[in-house]
């Protein structure tokens, strides 16, 4: 079985990790790509900057440069991260769920930062519900979505977008 049929988006993920690398004084992205089984794949440190590949064939691990995404670095129908948010974790297929989770840290409180969400996901035509402050719902194209914020001290605030499962 090839890594494309087990992860269509781990190979182009580690590639484009290589090539916009760049080395950052504080902890960069961590990303994780599992198969349908919840096996591991491909992962990046966004601490040391290491990765690890456990592929049909080839299995090993380097180091690069930290690589550091933000909030135009993320975008659904149309839709950013609120402005200024540092995404901290990205995980793609969850295991047999297949969820896409990824967290991310935003400079705002997260009454803010949910509010920004509604309008911005309002306007992409997404289905929205706020389930115990908490926005769920579906894409354009039907795919069910979940976004979680929780406060992270002064006017700062940590999220989980989970799309699929």
């Amino acid at each position: 079985m090839s890594i494309l049929s087990r992860s269509p988006l781990a190979l182009p993920l580690v590639a484009a990790l290589a090539l916009s690398a760049c080395d950052r004084p504080n902890p960069g992205t961590s990303i994780t790509v599992n198969s349908s089984d919840g096996e591991t794949l491909a992962s990046v440190d966004g601490k040391s900057g290491e990765v690890k590949l456990d592929l049909p064939g080839f299995s090993g691990a380097f180091k690069l440069p930290k690589v550091s995404l933000e909030a135009d670095n993320f975008e659904l129908n149309g839709v950013h991260l609120y402005p200024g948010s540092k995404i901290r974790n990205v995980d793609v297929g969850n295991g047999r769920d297949k969820a896409f989770t990824m967290t991310f840290d935003s400079p705002a409180d997260p009454a803010t930062v949910r509010d920004w969400f509604r309008d911005k996901m309002g306007q992409a035509d997404f289905t929205l519900t706020d389930q115990g402050g908490a926005l769920v719902g579906r894409t354009a194209e039907e795919k069910p979505f979940r976004v979680d914020l929780s406060p992270a001290g002064s006017n700062r605030s940590t999220g989980t977008i989970t799309l699929g499962g």
